[in-house]
């Protein structure tokens, strides 16, 4: 009964949902003049928290630029094939790791009493696992934003020093990736999708 499950309907989510999140979402540099409210952005993190991190460490910060003022300051530190898809995105998404994530510790991770103090001399190891986890969390992000109706952009061709003293000097946060946010206009991209590997060609099985 399983294996004809399998054949006839290998996804647990409807087929609507499979072309949001994947089929038909693209990296998107075209964008409809539609705004992107707060609660829009709130409601796609209030998914992307729930993606699983190590010790649920939830590493990932979001700087929310929006205005223009911001946004040049943000442009100023892109790369130059970059700049004006940041200009012209309705809102862009500074993505950074917190090495300092383990100051919430007691309340996210209470099964491991001490943790945080544990952690709190091990400045190497907090960062890389800062870094590790914020980019798994990068991943859900992406996806949260397609489920809210919004088209993602993702980028990391910047000048990661200059953005963070620009924009982190007090927090200490570690930026890695910029992600343009909107409504996409049309397919959200003049170029076809490019082809991806099989399973078959990435996959190991013992």
């Amino acid at each position: 009964m399983t294996d004809t499950v399998l054949e006839t309907a290998p996804l647990a989510i409807d087929e609507a949902a499979a072309d949001l999140l994947f089929r038909d979402a693209r990296t998107t540099s075209q964008w409809t003049d539609a705004e992107v409210p707060d609660a829009q952005l709130e409601a796609a993190w209030d998914l992307a928290k729930l993606g699983p991190t190590a010790m649920n460490s939830l590493p990932l910060r979001l700087l929310v630029v929006r205005s223009g003022e911001a946004k040049q300051r943000l442009v100023t530190h892109m790369a130059d094939g970059n700049k004006a898809k940041v200009d012209a995105a309705p809102v862009s998404l500074v993505l950074a790791s917190d090495p300092a994530f383990h100051e919430h510790l007691d309340e996210l991770f209470p099964v491991y009493p001490g943790i945080r103090e544990q952690l709190a001399p091990a400045v190497d190891a907090r960062e890389q696992m800062a870094r590790t986890n914020a980019l798994i969390q990068a991943g859900y992000l992406i996806v949260a934003l397609r489920s809210v109706g919004l088209a993602a952009g993702p980028m990391n061709g910047m000048d990661f020093a200059g953005v963070d003293a620009e924009f982190f000097a007090d927090s200490g946060w570690k930026s890695f990736m910029v992600v343009n946010v909107g409504v996409a206009d049309g397919e959200g991209s003049p170029y076809p999708r490019n082809p991806r590997l099989a399973f078959e060609q990435v996959a190991e099985i013992l």
